[in-house]
């Protein structure tokens, strides 16, 4: 197995919605803000080469959408998902299967692309299957109107459309063991329903693709949810399990949104569990 991180491009937010009702004077200190208050934010996503398969983990926005929209998020860096596929080596049509954390547009928007005339749209993967979890394509097709800005349904519809959509099983408690990919998935439902954060194990290490769960270096203390979470209480003891077992079997965490740090590693301390290291892909990986 062979693992590459894609840096589908970086784009910023804006502080205190990341943070929710943690002061920005707290978190200013991990997550620097410029005037207008938005902090950087990457899109990095995670390529697994195992045997005859290629699997990418989220894809990050796509390039479909207007130039208004664009304009929200403050697009910055020269990553993007095809150059850096050709980095590692790949193509978009060699990727078989597509793993969706979970379908909020900047997770899932690479998903789907126009098709030659501009008139509709088309799977950006045309090899691939696509994979979610049924209770969550059910969520982010009628979704609840805080997230329905979220779940834009140019990038989730052509999936199904297309005959290339599966689901992931679901589990009897929140980790599917050995899913049809080959890696281990746990289920928290705080940030959205039914969110899924990979676990790929390669050697003596395993590595937690983060996701929202924590979406970067800063958002470690237990307060520190975003404000993009629907139910930030069932967050706070989701995100505490997870980094007690992290810092208990020393995981690597892939931090899918943090634009400066690409893995850390967590211990227990008097304050909870913080952290301890960071490293580089390539420092692990290579």
């Amino acid at each position: 197995m062979q693992l590459y991180p894609i840096e589908a491009g970086n784009f910023k937010l804006d502080g205190g919605a990341m943070f929710g009702v943690v002061p920005k004077s707290l978190w200013s200190r991990t997550n620097p803000a410029d005037a207008n208050n938005m902090i950087d934010i990457a899109a990095r996503c995670l390529l697994i080469e195992d045997g005859n398969r290629l699997i990418l983990i989220d894809n990050g926005m796509g390039e479909k959408q207007s130039e208004k929209f664009f304009s929200y998020y403050y697009p910055w860096g020269e990553h993007s998902l095809d150059r850096s596929l050709r980095k590692a080596g790949f193509h978009r049509d060699d990727i078989t299967d597509v793993f969706l954390t979970h379908l909020h547009f900047d997770h899932c928007g690479g998903s789907i692309q126009w098709n030659k005339d501009h008139t509709g749209y088309e799977p950006a993967f045309k090899n691939a299957n696509y994979w979610s979890n049924v209770l969550h394509w059910e969520w982010a097709t009628k979704p609840n109107r805080r997230e329905v800005a979220s779940f834009l349904p140019e990038n989730i519809l052509p999936i199904q459309e297309s005959g290339q959509l599966n689901f992931i099983n679901l589990p009897e408690i929140d980790l599917l063991q050995n899913c049809a990919l080959g890696f281990d998935v746990f289920f928290v439902n705080g940030h959205t329903e039914k969110q899924m954060i990979p676990q790929i194990s390669l050697g003596d290490k395993t590595l937690a693709f983060m996701a929202d769960l924590l979406p970067t270096a800063g958002h470690l203390p237990l307060p520190y949810v975003m404000g993009y979470d629907t139910r930030p209480l069932l967050t706070l003891p989701e995100k505490e399990k997870f980094l007690n077992l992290a810092a208990d079997k020393h995981y690597y965490l892939f931090l899918e949104h943090d634009a400066h740090t690409e893995i850390i590693t967590v211990k227990h301390t008097e304050k909870g569990v913080r952290l301890d290291q960071r490293f580089s892909f390539n420092e692990l990986f290579n």
